[in-house]
Protein backbone atom coordinates (compact mmCIF):
# COMPACT_ATOMS: atom_id res chain seq x y z
CA UNK A 1 0.00 0.00 0.00
CA UNK A 2 2.92 2.37 0.56
CA UNK A 3 4.59 1.87 -2.68
CA UNK A 4 1.53 2.53 -4.38
CA UNK A 5 0.97 5.47 -2.55
CA UNK A 6 4.30 6.61 -3.16
CA UNK A 7 3.68 5.72 -6.99
CA UNK A 8 0.62 7.76 -6.95
CA UNK A 9 2.07 10.79 -5.73
CA UNK A 10 5.37 10.61 -8.12
CA UNK A 11 2.93 10.15 -11.09
CA UNK A 12 0.93 13.28 -9.56
CA UNK A 13 4.15 15.26 -9.84
CA UNK A 14 5.35 14.58 -13.08
CA UNK A 15 2.36 14.46 -14.75
CA UNK A 16 2.39 18.34 -15.06
CA UNK A 17 5.80 18.05 -17.21
CA UNK A 18 4.21 15.01 -19.56
CA UNK A 19 2.53 17.36 -21.39
CA UNK A 20 5.04 18.73 -24.30
CA UNK A 21 8.27 18.65 -22.16
CA UNK A 22 10.17 15.70 -22.69
CA UNK A 23 9.94 13.43 -19.88
CA UNK A 24 13.45 12.75 -17.64
CA UNK A 25 15.16 15.83 -19.67
CA UNK A 26 16.97 18.35 -17.80
CA UNK A 27 16.28 22.11 -19.52
CA UNK A 28 19.03 24.77 -19.89
CA UNK A 29 17.61 28.28 -19.18
CA UNK A 30 20.03 31.23 -19.85
CA UNK A 31 19.21 34.56 -17.87
CA UNK A 32 20.98 37.91 -19.72
CA UNK A 33 20.81 40.66 -16.73
CA UNK A 34 21.98 43.54 -15.80
CA UNK A 35 24.37 42.90 -12.69
CA UNK A 36 23.98 40.47 -10.07
CA UNK A 37 25.16 42.23 -7.46
CA UNK A 38 22.34 45.12 -7.44
CA UNK A 39 19.55 44.29 -4.71
CA UNK A 40 16.35 45.37 -6.87
CA UNK A 41 18.17 42.62 -10.28
CA UNK A 42 18.77 40.13 -7.56
CA UNK A 43 15.12 41.02 -6.49
CA UNK A 44 13.53 40.32 -9.90
CA UNK A 45 15.35 37.30 -10.47
CA UNK A 46 14.49 35.32 -7.02
CA UNK A 47 10.33 36.26 -8.32
CA UNK A 48 11.24 34.98 -11.60
CA UNK A 49 12.64 31.54 -9.82
CA UNK A 50 9.68 31.48 -7.65
CA UNK A 51 7.27 31.97 -10.52
CA UNK A 52 9.31 28.53 -12.32
CA UNK A 53 9.09 26.56 -8.78
CA UNK A 54 5.18 27.32 -8.50
CA UNK A 55 4.79 25.91 -12.07
CA UNK A 56 6.69 22.63 -11.08
CA UNK A 57 10.64 23.51 -12.47
CA UNK A 58 13.27 23.09 -10.21
CA UNK A 59 16.30 24.29 -10.29
CA UNK A 60 18.92 21.64 -10.18
CA UNK A 61 16.20 19.36 -10.52
CA UNK A 62 14.15 19.63 -14.05
CA UNK A 63 15.95 22.59 -15.28
CA UNK A 64 19.39 24.53 -14.84
CA UNK A 65 19.97 27.62 -15.15
CA UNK A 66 23.19 29.56 -16.38
CA UNK A 67 22.94 33.32 -15.59
CA UNK A 68 25.36 36.20 -17.29
CA UNK A 69 25.77 39.85 -16.43
CA UNK A 70 26.92 42.73 -18.01
CA UNK A 71 27.19 44.59 -14.47
CA UNK A 72 26.77 48.02 -16.51
CA UNK A 73 28.98 47.42 -19.14
CA UNK A 74 26.67 47.25 -22.41
CA UNK A 75 29.78 46.67 -24.05
CA UNK A 76 29.45 42.85 -22.82
CA UNK A 77 26.69 42.02 -24.18
CA UNK A 78 27.26 40.80 -27.10
CA UNK A 79 29.76 38.44 -25.65
CA UNK A 80 27.52 37.17 -22.91
CA UNK A 81 24.64 36.62 -25.43
CA UNK A 82 27.32 34.56 -27.85
CA UNK A 83 28.35 32.71 -24.64
CA UNK A 84 24.48 31.31 -24.04
CA UNK A 85 24.47 30.24 -27.42
CA UNK A 86 27.26 28.23 -27.83
CA UNK A 87 25.79 26.22 -24.27
CA UNK A 88 22.97 25.47 -26.51
CA UNK A 89 20.48 26.56 -23.61
CA UNK A 90 17.00 25.91 -24.49
CA UNK A 91 15.72 29.73 -23.65
CA UNK A 92 16.77 32.53 -22.99
CA UNK A 93 15.23 34.91 -20.74
CA UNK A 94 15.98 38.57 -20.29
CA UNK A 95 14.58 41.92 -19.27
CA UNK A 96 14.01 44.88 -22.06
CA UNK A 97 14.95 45.99 -25.81
CA UNK A 98 18.96 46.59 -25.44
CA UNK A 99 19.03 42.90 -24.21
CA UNK A 100 16.63 41.57 -26.67
CA UNK A 101 18.39 43.15 -29.48
CA UNK A 102 21.80 41.60 -28.37
CA UNK A 103 20.30 38.11 -27.75
CA UNK A 104 18.50 38.66 -31.21
CA UNK A 105 21.78 39.37 -32.53
CA UNK A 106 23.08 35.98 -31.51
CA UNK A 107 20.05 33.68 -32.39
CA UNK A 108 17.63 33.04 -34.34
CA UNK A 109 16.26 29.93 -33.11
CA UNK A 110 16.51 29.56 -29.53
CA UNK A 111 13.16 31.09 -27.76
CA UNK A 112 13.98 34.50 -26.47
CA UNK A 113 11.52 35.94 -23.51
CA UNK A 114 11.63 39.44 -22.96
CA UNK A 115 10.19 40.26 -19.36
CA UNK A 116 9.74 43.98 -19.47
CA UNK A 117 10.08 45.25 -23.13
CA UNK A 118 9.71 49.12 -23.61
CA UNK A 119 8.31 48.78 -26.72
CA UNK A 120 8.71 45.59 -29.06
CA UNK A 121 7.07 46.83 -31.83
CA UNK A 122 8.44 50.18 -32.56
CA UNK A 123 11.71 48.36 -31.96
CA UNK A 124 10.85 45.93 -34.75
CA UNK A 125 11.91 43.11 -32.10
CA UNK A 126 7.99 41.12 -32.27
CA UNK A 127 5.44 42.20 -35.95
CA UNK A 128 2.80 42.32 -33.36
CA UNK A 129 1.73 42.00 -29.75
CA UNK A 130 -0.92 39.50 -30.89
CA UNK A 131 1.23 37.43 -33.57
CA UNK A 132 4.92 38.00 -32.32
CA UNK A 133 5.72 36.02 -35.63
CA UNK A 134 10.08 34.60 -35.31
CA UNK A 135 11.57 33.41 -31.60
CA UNK A 136 10.40 36.43 -29.64
CA UNK A 137 7.73 36.96 -27.13
CA UNK A 138 7.03 38.11 -23.68
CA UNK A 139 5.81 41.25 -21.70
CA UNK A 140 5.55 44.66 -22.73
CA UNK A 141 5.83 48.16 -20.31
CA UNK A 142 4.08 50.15 -23.37
CA UNK A 143 7.08 52.17 -22.05
CA UNK A 144 6.62 54.85 -24.76
CA UNK A 145 2.48 55.43 -23.62
CA UNK A 146 3.76 55.42 -20.35
CA UNK A 147 7.18 58.22 -21.01
CA UNK A 148 4.12 60.91 -22.00
CA UNK A 149 1.92 60.20 -18.77
CA UNK A 150 4.67 60.30 -16.40
CA UNK A 151 5.63 63.50 -18.51
CA UNK A 152 2.73 64.94 -17.75
CA UNK A 153 2.59 64.07 -14.42
CA UNK A 154 5.61 65.64 -13.70
CA UNK A 155 4.46 68.91 -15.27
CA UNK A 156 1.08 68.99 -12.45
CA UNK A 157 3.70 68.16 -9.86
CA UNK A 158 5.97 71.13 -10.93
CA UNK A 159 3.67 73.37 -12.67
CA UNK A 160 5.91 76.38 -13.04
CA UNK A 161 8.53 74.54 -15.05
CA UNK A 162 9.00 75.41 -18.73
CA UNK A 163 12.42 73.48 -19.51
CA UNK A 164 11.99 69.79 -19.26
CA UNK A 165 15.26 67.68 -19.26
CA UNK A 166 15.24 64.18 -20.63
CA UNK A 167 18.18 61.48 -19.68
CA UNK A 168 18.28 58.83 -22.23
CA UNK A 169 20.95 56.66 -24.20
CA UNK A 170 20.64 56.85 -27.77
CA UNK A 171 21.99 53.15 -27.78
CA UNK A 172 18.72 51.88 -26.21
CA UNK A 173 17.05 50.69 -29.14
CA UNK A 174 13.21 51.52 -27.29
CA UNK A 175 14.52 54.86 -26.51
CA UNK A 176 14.09 56.81 -29.86
CA UNK A 177 10.20 55.74 -29.74
CA UNK A 178 10.20 56.74 -26.03
CA UNK A 179 11.57 60.25 -26.60
CA UNK A 180 9.57 60.46 -29.92
CA UNK A 181 6.57 60.50 -27.75
CA UNK A 182 7.46 62.81 -25.25
CA UNK A 183 8.98 65.70 -27.59
CA UNK A 184 4.65 65.40 -28.94
CA UNK A 185 3.71 66.35 -25.84
CA UNK A 186 6.07 68.89 -25.12
CA UNK A 187 4.99 70.75 -28.18
CA UNK A 188 1.18 70.07 -27.07
CA UNK A 189 2.16 71.40 -23.61
CA UNK A 190 4.21 74.04 -24.92
CA UNK A 191 7.39 72.77 -22.83
CA UNK A 192 10.56 73.25 -23.82
CA UNK A 193 12.82 69.98 -23.97
CA UNK A 194 16.83 69.27 -23.40
CA UNK A 195 17.44 65.63 -23.88
CA UNK A 196 20.78 64.98 -22.21
CA UNK A 197 22.18 61.31 -23.02
CA UNK A 198 24.04 59.49 -20.60
CA UNK A 199 25.16 55.67 -21.54
CA UNK A 200 26.91 54.29 -18.56
CA UNK A 201 26.73 55.73 -14.95
CA UNK A 202 30.12 57.23 -15.32
CA UNK A 203 28.14 59.76 -17.36
CA UNK A 204 26.18 61.08 -15.15
CA UNK A 205 27.98 63.12 -13.50
CA UNK A 206 28.17 65.02 -16.46
CA UNK A 207 24.67 64.85 -17.87
CA UNK A 208 23.71 66.88 -14.50
CA UNK A 209 26.17 69.78 -15.49
CA UNK A 210 24.60 70.01 -18.60
CA UNK A 211 20.76 70.31 -17.11
CA UNK A 212 22.38 73.01 -14.74
CA UNK A 213 23.98 74.80 -17.29
CA UNK A 214 20.51 75.06 -19.78
CA UNK A 215 18.54 75.48 -16.23
CA UNK A 216 16.45 72.57 -16.61
CA UNK A 217 13.33 72.76 -13.95
CA UNK A 218 12.72 69.04 -13.71
CA UNK A 219 14.13 65.83 -15.17
CA UNK A 220 12.14 62.32 -17.32
CA UNK A 221 14.59 59.47 -16.79
CA UNK A 222 13.52 56.83 -19.30
CA UNK A 223 14.13 53.18 -17.77
CA UNK A 224 17.59 51.78 -18.46
CA UNK A 225 19.25 49.38 -16.92
CA UNK A 226 22.62 50.97 -15.88
CA UNK A 227 20.34 53.97 -14.60
CA UNK A 228 18.24 51.36 -12.22
CA UNK A 229 21.50 49.94 -11.37
CA UNK A 230 22.84 54.04 -10.44
CA UNK A 231 19.53 54.90 -8.58
CA UNK A 232 20.69 55.87 -5.30
CA UNK A 233 23.40 58.29 -7.69
CA UNK A 234 20.84 59.26 -9.51
CA UNK A 235 18.61 60.18 -6.61
CA UNK A 236 21.39 62.35 -4.92
CA UNK A 237 22.10 64.43 -7.94
CA UNK A 238 19.13 65.39 -8.28
CA UNK A 239 18.54 66.66 -4.82
CA UNK A 240 22.02 68.10 -5.35
CA UNK A 241 20.89 70.29 -8.47
CA UNK A 242 17.46 70.61 -7.09
CA UNK A 243 15.71 68.89 -9.88
CA UNK A 244 11.97 67.25 -9.30
CA UNK A 245 12.48 64.02 -11.05
CA UNK A 246 9.88 61.39 -13.12
CA UNK A 247 11.11 57.39 -13.04
CA UNK A 248 9.38 54.68 -14.07
CA UNK A 249 10.51 52.37 -11.89
CA UNK A 250 9.44 52.37 -8.00
CA UNK A 251 12.80 51.20 -6.81
CA UNK A 252 14.36 55.02 -7.76
CA UNK A 253 11.48 56.96 -5.82
CA UNK A 254 12.70 53.72 -2.56
CA UNK A 255 15.94 54.76 -2.93
CA UNK A 256 15.09 59.14 -2.89
CA UNK A 257 13.50 59.73 -6.01
CA UNK A 258 10.74 61.62 -6.17
CA UNK A 259 8.31 60.23 -8.40
CA UNK A 260 7.90 57.10 -10.56
CA UNK A 261 4.79 56.14 -12.59
CA UNK A 262 4.57 52.32 -14.39
CA UNK A 263 3.85 48.81 -13.63
CA UNK A 264 5.07 46.53 -11.52
CA UNK A 265 8.02 45.33 -12.28
CA UNK A 266 7.96 42.47 -10.00
CA UNK A 267 4.63 41.24 -11.41
CA UNK A 268 6.18 41.24 -14.77
CA UNK A 269 9.29 39.24 -14.22
CA UNK A 270 6.77 36.37 -12.48
CA UNK A 271 4.36 36.40 -15.40
CA UNK A 272 7.73 35.82 -17.52
CA UNK A 273 7.99 32.34 -15.52
CA UNK A 274 4.78 31.52 -17.35
CA UNK A 275 6.12 32.06 -21.05
CA UNK A 276 9.17 29.75 -20.12
CA UNK A 277 6.76 27.19 -18.95
CA UNK A 278 4.83 27.16 -21.93
CA UNK A 279 7.91 27.30 -24.46
CA UNK A 280 9.18 24.23 -22.80
CA UNK A 281 5.62 22.72 -23.03
CA UNK A 282 5.79 22.82 -26.44
CA UNK A 283 4.42 26.30 -27.23
CA UNK A 284 5.83 28.51 -29.81
CA UNK A 285 7.20 32.01 -29.15
CA UNK A 286 5.54 33.34 -32.56
CA UNK A 287 2.34 32.23 -31.41
CA UNK A 288 2.17 33.68 -27.93
CA UNK A 289 1.11 37.38 -27.56
CA UNK A 290 3.06 39.49 -25.67
CA UNK A 291 0.97 40.82 -22.51
CA UNK A 292 0.81 44.24 -21.49
CA UNK A 293 0.17 45.54 -17.63
CA UNK A 294 -3.41 46.48 -17.01
CA UNK A 295 -2.46 48.35 -13.75
CA UNK A 296 0.09 51.74 -13.49
CA UNK A 297 1.45 52.97 -9.94
CA UNK A 298 2.46 56.16 -9.03
CA UNK A 299 4.82 56.38 -6.42
CA UNK A 300 6.30 59.74 -4.49
CA UNK A 301 8.75 60.72 -2.21
CA UNK A 302 7.66 63.33 -0.01
CA UNK A 303 11.25 63.25 1.95
CA UNK A 304 12.56 64.13 -1.49
CA UNK A 305 9.96 66.33 -2.17
CA UNK A 306 10.42 68.56 1.05
CA UNK A 307 14.71 68.27 0.61
CA UNK A 308 13.64 70.07 -2.81
CA UNK A 309 11.18 72.42 -1.52
CA UNK A 310 8.39 71.29 -3.59
CA UNK A 311 5.02 71.04 -2.11
CA UNK A 312 3.05 68.22 -4.37
CA UNK A 313 -0.61 69.35 -5.19
CA UNK A 314 -2.90 67.76 -2.97
CA UNK A 315 -4.94 66.12 -5.38
CA UNK A 316 -1.65 64.69 -7.11
CA UNK A 317 -1.34 62.79 -3.90
CA UNK A 318 -5.15 61.81 -4.01
CA UNK A 319 -4.06 59.84 -7.16
CA UNK A 320 -0.85 58.50 -6.01
CA UNK A 321 -0.58 54.76 -5.07
CA UNK A 322 2.28 54.89 -2.32
CA UNK A 323 3.44 57.91 -0.40
CA UNK A 324 6.83 57.41 0.94
CA UNK A 325 6.99 59.82 3.82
Amino acid sequence: MRLIGLAVILSLTVAPLAAGAQAGKVYRIGILGESASDPSEARLWQTFRLGLRELGWIEGGNILIESRWNESDSARLPELAADLVRLRVDLIVTRGSTYVQVARTATSSIPIVFTMHADPVETGHVVSLARPGGNITGLALQQTEINRKGFEILISAVPMAKRIAVLWNPGAPSHTPGLKAVEESARMLRVQLQTVVARTGADLESAFLAMAREHAHALLVLAFGPYIVERQRLAELAIRYRLPTMFNLRDHVEAGGLMSYGPDFNALVRRGAVYVDKILRGAKPADLPVEQPSKFELVINLKTAKALGLTIPPSLLQRADQVIE
